[in-house]
Parts: structure tokens; C-alpha cells; sequence
């Protein structure tokens, strides 16, 4: 029903006789890696049919001339695999042999990825997706129809589909029969309807031939019945019933050669066809449940072959079945009975201050694992093991020889011992570990270490990259990282600026080494640029370059000659966005700059500290002075009054240079005008307030004068100005 409503759909009434539910080919899986690897959605896209010239259902169809397309067939894929590039031609190639082996084959395998990617998408993006697959567009929409018919395949079905090929292809017909009981039985698929029932056949002539040979069993026909018993294991590969058979009916003379050795069985025969092929080797043996088993063992040819898979404690039992073509090809080889007892495996000792320790891979079924040890001295007694090793302590230095045995339980509740293993290590001298590392910073951005303990070795300060072992870890010497590389200044080390190191002290005598205590240190950045600029009301603007990769600095000044400051913190968002004022008062203080440390708890290495002075609140005003009208009618005399303010002196004072410009603009700068007056610096700090005469006339009135600080101390001054229309002098 769902292909006539399918076909009604597309307007073709014969266009697909099924919707494919598995690819139905052998090596699917290869060809599907091979497709991803490529780039390809996809197999259509390796046919080179360009944009939307792809056509699927009623035949697989690339674009030819015009109006014309050609069918895909093997000639097609042969030159295809010969002229497309190295991702697309292994594609053709392949298409091109399913495709003569079976022509529906490369039109299958696209309908059926096709379907998928379709299933896989929104039914509202399926439409698109058609498109970007590049199918023609008058089979869209009979592409989307056969979307909603096909019943969705799920992840493990559709393993179970892609995988039903190679099953049918290596006649395991037990898996094929698995495989389909997982995929949907609605007969939406024809051809995979036929494989269900060609394989339900199958399997009923194998349980015929299984039958006839328990028949010829019971009447003692050996040939008869092992010849039964073949003919059921050549058409199901996979039937353990008719391999146990075979088995059975031949293991009466061993023939198979096989020895136990350590860790491994090792077995071996004769091929004796006269053309010699193939071999399936199978370990026969018993399950916890005490129930018969059989376990393949790699290996196809004939011995020999080692065999490290068998239960301890056990026994086992091993058969050699010869092929061809993949099919039993005559009766097996059976081996002896071994009883297995294996040692422990990967045995590794190491030794330590009088210790040595072992460790192993103590086998499963193992009851117990005992150990006996000898000394240099040629005493033995036995040492107490655990399931992973075994540590001997109070040891002399010296060789010491340890013998480690497994027993196991059989079946029947004895205990069996192995052969044993006998194993040699050497106790070496140890150092003493080092007790106690201490850090303690000194001047000029270094840190002086000090140690306790360590008597008689040699301590190493070191940096473990990815964090230091526990004090007390046992090292080899070769294995620990170089030693600490800072540059020295006298018995002290001066770590990179900007670095937090974690330094640990080890203990090192010869090729023997402990690691000891770890000391955190921090070694911040220095501040570059700072300044200070005093402003009025008794503040200060700090001027500083932001060190790099520094959050926070701790900024504190204190004033000069007395007790007292203050200190503040300032991120560097703050900095920037409104710079730093402190209200420093008055006087003169020293302002100090430093990163604040970035880990709690570390020893703080700071360089020398970035300082500067801010002087104290000194200022220089001026006015203009009338002098009283003369006798006579003689004109006043202009004086200007210059004064000195600073709180608790100043040692350098800058000179005081008053500059008249004629007009009523004011002079810019000192040299913008004619100078009327030189005060200098140390007779204004040693008077602290003068009166000046100016020239009568320095220029034609009306002129403007205004006062200048000159010198390398002028920006430790502030000239206070009187108002601009005081300076006119008319």
C-alpha cells in the first residue's frame, strides 16, 4: 500500500518497488567512512550530477546534454574512478563493483542516504534539504513523500541495517538473524523482506543438519554425524552447537600442540591439506557457572599462536578448525587439557629510604598471592602481599631477591600453586629531607631562602611545573626540573618582577632525591613615572605609568620631618577614568607607590619603592600698589607688593618676573612682553614680602602686567593672580 500511494504521488506508476531500509551491501561501513571523509552528504554528490540534476526513483540518473540524462551504470563509475580527484575516485571505484554485482546496488545506497538526511531534518526543513541535496526537482516532491512513508530508523537500527550485508556475506546467520528481529517488519522494503525469509530458511536447514548429526550420535556413526555437523557450520559460520559438536567428536586424540607458559599459552600445529589455508582457533573451557564455553582465539594460520585471554585457575581445552572460503573445511585439531596458573603480570619494584616496593597486576582468579623474600645476608622469610604488591621495610642496603608465587582454586576446591617469580632489587642510600624552607625579602627587590634538616646532602631549589609533590616524595635525581635560575645579588635571589613562583627545596644524594617544603613568592612590578603636583586646599595630584597586568596599587605619603599620613588603595579602572588626588595637607611629604600582592599568603618582594616629593603649599602672590599723589602734582609711584607663603620654609625658591604688554590683553608667557621687574628667588625666601617700584612708563598705557615664576623650581610654586582688571594700568 505505501508503494502505490508512493508511486500514485510521484505520477509514476512503477517508479520504486520499495523503500529501502539497509543498503544491502557488503562493506557499507568503509564505503560510509570513506563518503565522510570526503565531504560528501552523500554518495550522489561523487556522481558529479551538479545542482539539482540528481535523480533516484525510477532509476539512478545523472544529467546528460541539454535536456538528456544518462543512466548510472558501471562504465559511467569506471571513468568516473579513473578522472575524478583522490577523495571522489575510490567512491566510483567501489560504486562500480556493487554495481556488477548487483546494478540496483549504487541506486539503493543513494535512496537509502537520501531517506535518512531527509528523516534527520524538521518536516518543515525537509523541502530545503531536498534541494541542497541536488535531486532534480520534478522527483521532490515523490522524494518527500517516500521521507514520510518509510518508517524512521532509530541509531541502533540503523547499525542493524548498515551491518546486514557483512553478516549475509560471512554466512553468521545467527547475527543476520538478530540484526533483522531490530528493524521494522512492515514489508515497506521488498528486498529485505526476501532476506528475512532466504535467512529463517537457512537457519531451519541447520537445526535438519544438527538433528541428523545427534542421530548419528546415538547410533556411534562418528563419520556420519561429523559430516552433519559440517554441513550445518558451513551454512551458519556462527552455530556454536555444531562447533562444540565437532569438537567433541574429534578431541579424543590431541593433536593441537599446546604449552603454558607465563602470562600466555602457547600452541602450535601442522597444516597437513596439500594446499594449505586458512585456520579458526577456538579456546574451549568452562564459565563461572561451571558450564562448557568457547572462546575464538586470533590467529588464522597455523601455530604458532599465543593465547593470553584464559581464565586462571582453570581448565582449557583447544581446537583448530581448517577453512576455506571462510567455511569449515574439515574436521579440527584438538589439544590436551592444561591446567592455567599464570603469574602476576607487569611486576615493578622501586626502592626508598631502607624500603622497596613492589607492584604487579595481580591475575583475577588468583586466591592468593604469597611472597618470600631473601636479604644479602641469605636469610628468607616470608613478607605479608596485597592484591597490588607488597612494600618491605627495615631494609639493609643491598640486593634482595623476592619470590612471588599465585595460587589458584580449581573446580574441585584445591589450591594450586604457579611456578613462581623471582624478581631482584637494589636498596640504595637515601638523603635526609629537608624539614623547613623560610623566604625573607630583602632591600633592592630580593629574597634570601633558608633551610633546616637536610643534614650531609645537597638541597636544590627548584620550580615543579604543575605543582610541586608532597614533602617526602620519593624522586630520581635525572627526573627533577632545573634548579632555580634567578639572578643572585650576594647570598640572596631577585625574582622577575611581576611573578608568583612556588619554589620548593629538594633533598639530593646521588641518584636519589626527596622533595621538601614549598614557599610561595611574589615578586611585584615597580611603578614607573610617578610625580607629584600639588594643588590647592592642601591636595595632590599623583601622576604614575599603570604597571602591566597590576589590579590594584597601594599609594600612602607621609609628611617630611614628622609622624603621621596616610595610605590608600586604587584599582586601575579608577586611575584612569578620574586619575588620584590625595589630601596630603600643607606641608611637604613623601608619596610612595607599590603593587599590592596578588596571592595571600606569599612571601612579597617589592623593588625599590617608587617615591616623590611633594613640597610644601607655597605660593606667590602680587597686586598693584598706589602710593599716595605727590606734592606738587606729581604722579603717583606704582609699586607691586610680591609675597611669599610656605608653611615651614623652602629651601628653593623660583625667581618672580612681572612682564607688561601693552593693551588690556594679558601677557601669555614671560616673553610676551617688556620685563618691568626681576625678583630673585632668594631674596624673596630670604623677605618674604617685597615692594617694587615699576618704570613710570615700560610702554604707552593703557598696558596689562601680569607676574611669571621662572626656574627649574617653579612647579613647586603657585603663583597666585590677582583679578585682570587690577593689573590694567591706564
Amino acid at each position: 500500500m505505501a508503494g502505490r500511494e508512493f508511486g500514485c504521488h510521484l505520477g509514476l506508476p512503477r517508479a520504486l518497488s520499495g523503500l529501502p531500509l539497509s543498503p544491502l551491501v557488503p562493506g557499507y561501513g568503509a564505503l560510509a567512512a570513506a563518503q565522510h571523509a570526503a565531504g560528501l552528504r552523500h554518495l550522489g554528490e561523487a556522481l558529479g550530477a551538479g545542482t539539482g540534476g540528481l535523480r533516484v526513483l525510477d532509476g539512478l540518473f545523472v544529467p546528460a546534454g541539454t535536456h538528456g540524462r544518462r543512466r548510472v551504470d558501471a562504465p559511467l563509475l569506471e571513468g568516473l574512478a579513473r578522472s575524478a580527484g583522490p577523495a571522489v575516485a575510490p567512491l566510483a571505484a567501489r560504486l562500480a563493483e556493487l554495481h556488477r554485482a548487483d546494478p540496483q546496488a549504487p541506486r539503493r545506497i543513494v535512496l537509502y542516504q537520501l531517506i535518512n538526511l531527509l528523516q534527520e531534518r524538521p518536516e518543515g526543513d525537509r523541502g530545503s534539504a531536498v534541494r541542497e541535496a541536488g535531486v532534480h526537482p520534478d522527483e521532490a516532491a515523490g522524494l518527500l513523500a517516500a521521507a514520510r512513508l518509510r518508517p524512521r530508523l532509530d541509531r541502533r537500527q540503523r547499525d542493524a541495517a548498515e551491518s546486514l550485508a557483512d553478516a549475509l556475506a560471512q554466512a553468521r546467520l545467527h547475527r543476520l538473524r538478530t540484526l533483522l528481529d531490530r528493524l521494522p517488519t512492515d514489508g515497506a522494503d521488498p528486498a529485505l523482506t526476501a532476506v528475512r525469509e532466504a535467512t529463517a530458511e537457512r537457519l531451519r536447514a541447520v537445526q535438519d543438519d544438527l538433528r541428523d548429526g545427534r542421530r548419528a550420535e546415538e547410533r556411534d556413526d562418528r563419520e556420519t554425524a561429523g559430516a552433519a555437523y559440517l554441513r550445518a557450520l558451513r551454512t551458519a559460520c556462527d552455530d556454536r552447537r555444531a562447533l562444540g559438536a565437532l569438537v567433541r567428536l574429534h578431541g579424543r586424540r590431541p593433536a593441537l600442540g599446546a604449552e603454558l607458559r607465563i602470562g600466555h599459552i602457547e600452541l602450535s600445529w601442522e597444516d597437513g591439506r596439500e594446499t594449505p589455508g586458512e585456520w579458526r582457533l577456538l579456546r574451549l573451557f568452562r564459565d563461572g557457572r561451571g558450564k562448557p564455553a568457547v572462546r575464538a582465539v586470533p590467529g588464522s594460520a597455523a601455530g604458532p599462536v599465543r593465547d593470553t585471554g584464559a581464565e586462571p585457575g582453570g581448565t582449557v581445552r583447544y581446537a583448530a578448525l581448517p577453512l576455506r572460503d571462510g567455511l569449515v573445511d574439515g574436521p579440527p585439531l584438538v589439544s590436551r587439557r592444561l591446567l592455567v596458573a599464570p603469574e602476576v603480570e607487569h611486576p615493578v619494584l622501586t626502592d626508598g629510604p631502607a624500603r622497596i616496593d613492589c607492584s604487579w597486576r595481580r591475575p583475577d582468579t588468583a586466591a592468593e598471592v604469597t611472597v618470600e623474600h631473601t636479604g644479602p645476608d641469605g636469610s628468607t622469610a616470608p613478607l605479608t602481599a596485597r592484591a597490588d604488591g607488597f612494600t618491605a621495610t627495615g631494609l639493609p642496603p643491598g640486593d634482595h631477591v623476592f619470590r612471588v608465587v599465585c595460587h589458584y582454586r580449581t573446580p574441585d576446591g584445591r589450591t594450586v600453586p604457579s611456578p613462581g617469580l623471582r624478581t631482584t632489587a637494589t636498596v640504595h642510600p637515601w638523603p635526609e629531607p629537608v624539614r623547613t624552607l623560610t623566604a625573607r625579602p630583602v632591600e633592592g627587590g630580593a629574597v634570601r631562602f633558608a633551610w633546616t634538616g637536610a643534614e650531609g646532602a645537597e638541597v636544590r631549589l627548584v620550580t615543579w611545573p604543575g605543582g610541586a609533590p608532597e614533602p617526602g616524595t620519593e624522586l630520581r635525581t635525572d627526573a627533577l626540573p632545573p634548579a632555580l635560575d634567578w639572578p643572585g645579588r650576594g647570598d640572596a635571589l631577585c625574582p622577575p618582577p611581576g611573578t608568583y613562583t612556588e619554589v620548593a627545596a629538594v633533598a639530593v644524594r646521588g641518584a636519589r632525591a626527596l622533595a621538601g617544603p614549598v614557599v610561595g613568592v611574589e615578586a611585584v612590578r615597580p611603578v614607573p613615572g610617578l610625580s607629584a603636583h600639588r594643588l590647592p586646599d592642601g591636595r595632590a595630584r599623583i601622576v604614575l605609568d599603570w604597571p602591566e597586568d597590576v589590579a590594584h596599587l597601594v599609594v600612602g605619603w607621609t609628611p617630611v620631618g614628622s609622624t603621621g599620613g596616610g595610605e590608600r588603595t586604587v584599582t586601575a579602572h579608577a586611575y584612569r577614568r578620574g586619575g588620584l588626588h590625595l589630601p596630603v595637607g600643607p606641608g611637604a611629604v613623601r608619596v610612595r607607590a607599590a603593587p599590592v600582592p596578588r596571592v595571600p599568603g606569599a612571601v612579597v618582594v617589592v623593588p625599590d619603592a617608587a617615591e616623590a616629593l611633594v613640597p610644601a603649599d607655597a605660593a606667590v602672590s602680587y597686586q598693584l600698589v598706589r602710593s599716595p599723589r605727590r606734592l606738587l602734582g606729581r604722579n603717583r609711584r606704582t609699586l607691586l607688593r610680591v609675597t611669599l607663603s610656605a608653611p615651614g620654609g623652602l629651601a628653593e625658591v623660583p625667581e618672580f618676573v612681572c612682564v607688561a604688554r601693552g593693551g588690556t590683553l594679558r601677557p601669555r608667557d614671560a616673553a610676551d612682553g617688556t620685563t618691568v621687574l626681576r625678583i630673585p628667588g632668594p631674596e624673596l625666601a630670604r623677605h618674604g614680602s617685597l615692594e617694587r617700584e615699576l618704570p613710570a612708563a615700560p610702554c604707552p598705557p593703557p598696558y596689562t602686567l601680569r607676574g611669571f615664576l621662572l626656574g627649574e623650581h617653579a612647579a613647586s610654586v603657585r603663583l597666585e593672580e590677582p583679578p585682570l582688571t587690577s593689573l590694567v594700568v591706564r
